[in-house]
């Protein structure tokens, strides 16, 4: 377990304040000294698997914010109480890494029984995911609680959609607490990980019913993903990069493929259609020092939303169910 380059270097601690509202940046130091160890250790291995893994967790911490705060309703199965998030459209047959969260959860429980938050777990392993794929590090303050319920019904209406308009979308963030600028930067996640045709593929077809590809698409990017994706229900689950520049790196191409009309989801071509998104883009896409530092600040933001402490909530044994 000593491998060398698991260890980030972090900024020194005096340099955040060490609490952040009801949250604190050293809320288990005393209570699990290697969580963040663990965590490293739980993600690193995940990857080593499966580096498509570093997206699905991310996405997995974002479906988990966005859906009544960060209180880790994602992680819950269905009871006869509630119909879950897991069943949900944006979620179903697409949401992944539970596995991975509920393995690193088991590592905690070894070493500090009912310590340590599946929510705070999963914030962390977004965190390393991201910094273990070459991006960015953010501080992670922790001390959120699991959340009582689910509802998948939250989820339907909460979660931004790529068939949804830009309008929409940035509604749905400002709904959060978050800005346009954060839309922009947070959409720049999808410089790793895959996205099934169904979620693209009537650019391809039959763009907006005019049974033609969206003609803003590049000629080569559209011919390649129509073989990808060919017009058949059967190719529906089939997978395409969402940056098919530098897959499984995190950095600022997904803002230059955007401007060459390479980007993957109406949703991600989108934002080069309102001028003030678009000179977002334009900027991400020419300074990556930028980018990383927006999208840590963005990421601190969305790690805040909602979240629950004192009575309100629980740390659950498992991630997947209510104590």
């Amino acid at each position: 377990m000593h491998s060398v380059h698991l260890i980030n270097a972090m900024p020194d601690a005096s340099y955040y304040d060490k609490s952040d509202g009801p949250l604190s940046y050293n809320f288990y130091d005393k209570t699990c000294p290697n969580l963040g160890m663990i965590v490293r250790w739980g993600v690193w291995t995940a990857l080593k698997n499966d580096t498509r893994m570093a997206a699905s967790l991310l996405r997995l911490h974002f479906h988990d914010c966005f859906v009544d705060g960060c209180e880790g309703s994602v992680l819950l199965d269905d009871t006869k109480d509630f119909k879950g998030e897991k069943n949900a459209l944006p979620n179903r047959n697409s949401a992944r890494g539970y596995d991975v969260i509920d393995s690193i959860k088991t590592e905690v429980e070894k070493s500090c029984p009912s310590i340590v938050s599946c929510v705070d777990i999963l914030a962390l392993a977004a965190r390393e995911a991201v910094v273990m794929s070459g991006g960015p590090f953010w501080p992670v303050s922790l001390g959120r609680l699991d959340g009582l319920t689910a509802s998948e019904k939250s989820a339907n209406e909460q979660l931004p959609s790529p068939f949804e308009p830009l309008d929409n979308i940035t509604a749905k963030f400002v709904a959060k607490g978050l800005d346009v600028k954060d839309m922009v930067v947070l959409s720049g996640a999808h410089t790793i990980g895959f996205a099934q045709c169904f979620t693209f593929k009537r650019r391809l077809f039959n763009f907006k019913g005019s049974g033609k590809p969206d003609p803003s698409l590049d000629t080569s990017f559209l011919s390649n993903l129509q073989t990808t994706c060919p017009n058949v229900d059967k190719s529906n689950t089939k997978l395409a990069a969402l940056d098919s520049q530098t897959i499984n790196k995190f950095d600022n191409t997904y803002y230059k493929n955007i401007i060459n009309n390479t980007g993957l989801l109406e949703s991600d071509q989108a934002l080069t259609g309102d001028p003030k998104t678009a000179s977002m883009v334009k900027d991400y896409s020419s300074d990556s020092f930028l980018f990383a530092k927006d999208f840590a600040a963005s990421m601190v933001k969305l790690g805040k939303i909602g979240v629950l402490t004192g009575q309100s909530g629980q740390v659950r044994k498992k991630c997947n169910s209510v104590n």
